[in-house]
């Protein structure tokens, strides 16, 4: 773990909310959805197979959790899950909280529109309550 450094792209668009047992959990600083970043710290990992049989399973524990924790908090009617890779190589995760008529509701969140920055009091309430969430 002392090797692992946040690429700096994920470090610019998201917020680090807390550290799971594997994972950076991370808020995503486009408001348009609710949408969670977990980033294993482990350096040098680009895909999930590059991971230990262990973290693996401690991943996909996190990602349940978060998911959980997010749909709970939102009332979303969906949770989006997906890990590309395809523009920040560095293993990442994306879990987002999808509701119908939301921003490009069904199609897909990734090259739609701009970002649109949270407000702080807004941010600071969902960050508040998803910790609550994931406390338990």
């Amino acid at each position: 773990m002392s090797n692992f450094v946040l690429d700096r792209r994920l470090e610019s668009d998201s917020t680090s909310i807390m550290v799971a047992g594997l994972c950076d959990v991370r808020l995503s600083k486009d408001a348009r959805w609710p949408w969670l970043i977990l980033v294993p710290r482990r350096a040098d990992v680009t895909e999930i197979f590059e991971l230990t049989p262990l973290d693996q399973v401690l991943l996909t524990f996190e990602i349940d959790l978060v998911s959980a924790a997010l749909k709970k908090v939102t009332g979303a009617t969906k949770i989006n899950i997906g890990a590309l890779g395809n523009i920040v190589r560095q293993l990442h995760v994306h879990v987002i909280a999808r509701s119908e008529g939301d921003a490009n509701w069904p199609g897909p969140v990734w090259g739609f529109g701009r970002a649109e920055p949270y407000r702080d009091a807004a941010r600071n309430e969902l960050i508040a309550k998803l910790r609550e969430a994931l406390s338990l």
